[in-house]
């Protein structure tokens, strides 16, 4: 965050735009990806049902006229049953001390219980930070259920910079103009500064990761019980094939056991033809080219917990 805060020298008056970092918490599964998505205007971060799909810091960047915001995507705050799940939790507190802005997020389907006005309560830590409160799903919510959220997480600080409802998806009962006005906000919050990268980038993440993101997305589609948290995906090699419009993508998804392996591949094969056809259709739209994806499933047992293992996944 840092390093990129230094870059002083990019496009844009510092005495009349602002600029800076806003971050989204909560619990797991509360639409913080989603949400990072709708803002940016492309898909940046993979989203799932799936609890703690997020597993790293990934910037998405909101370009405005009178500013920018750089938007970092975070796992959700949890309690850890494994070293991955520390490092997550570790990941997450480094990113709330570092940014500008932090929007507390919780879904206008649940009411706000325990582990929220714990993660509330845990944002005295990082006091130069202005929070705001967000009531994200209203899309499948009543008017009545936003409005007793509303009042739950209002009552849960004294020190929102403000309280907005909204749908990442622009349906139901709050349309997607509530975007415009969270942007809005946040923007209104950030310091007066150039902005921090050129106009036309939407995330600093490679096409390596974002790829890897893709192909771990796809994977899982339909999985059950402890598997989401098991799956792990290294792209081997991305190289243009000579004389042809078409890339080729070798990547390997790592799994905990060879129970685990079984499920990914299927019978005779066929989950993993379908990750395979899903991911390479997202991979072609990133690419601009016809893609050939050769999937491999490999066993890397207990990585979870496995310092080494962690650190050649990337962890």
């Amino acid at each position: 965050m840092t390093e990129n805060s230094d870059r002083t020298e990019q496009a844009g008056d510092g005495g009349q735009t602002r600029s800076g970092f806003v971050t989204f918490v909560g619990r797991p599964n509360v639409g913080k990806s989603t949400l990072t998505n709708a803002l940016v205007g492309e898909k940046i971060a993979i989203t799932s049902e799936k609890p703690q799909t997020t597993r790293r810091a990934i910037r998405g960047i909101l370009n405005r006229p009178d500013g920018q915001l750089v938007i970092v995507d975070t796992p959700g705050i949890h309690r850890p049953r494994t070293l991955l799940g520390e490092r997550l939790n570790d990941l997450v507190e480094q990113v709330l001390g570092d940014v500008d802005v932090i929007g507390f997020c919780v879904p206008a389907t649940e009411k706000v219980g325990p582990g929220d006005r714990r993660i509330a309560a845990s944002l005295d830590g990082y006091g130069r930070a202005k929070k705001i409160a967000i009531v994200t799903k209203t899309d499948a919510a009543d008017k009545d259920q936003i409005m007793e959220r509303l009042m739950e997480v209002d009552s849960l600080r004294e020190d929102w910079a403000a309280v907005i409802p909204l749908s990442a998806l622009g349906d139901g009962v709050m349309g997607s103009d509530q975007l415009d006005v969270l942007a809005d906000e946040i923007l209104r919050l950030l310091p007066r500064g150039p902005r921090l990268y050129d106009d036309g980038i939407v995330t600093d993440e490679s096409e390596e990761d974002r790829i890897a993101e893709i192909i771990r997305e796809a994977s899982l589609e339909g999985v059950r019980d402890e598997l989401p948290h098991s799956i792990a995906v290294v792209v081997d090699d991305i190289a243009p094939r000579e004389d042809s419009d078409l890339t080729d993508v070798y990547a390997s998804i790592v799994v905990e056991r060879d129970s685990q392996k079984a499920i990914i591949i299927g019978h005779k094969g066929s989950r993993l033809s379908k990750v395979g056809a899903v991911a390479r259709a997202d991979i072609e739209k990133l690419l601009g080219t016809r893609v050939f994806l050769k999937l491999h499933v490999k066993v890397a047992k207990e990585w979870q917990r496995d310092p080494k293992q962690l650190g050649r996944l990337g962890f």
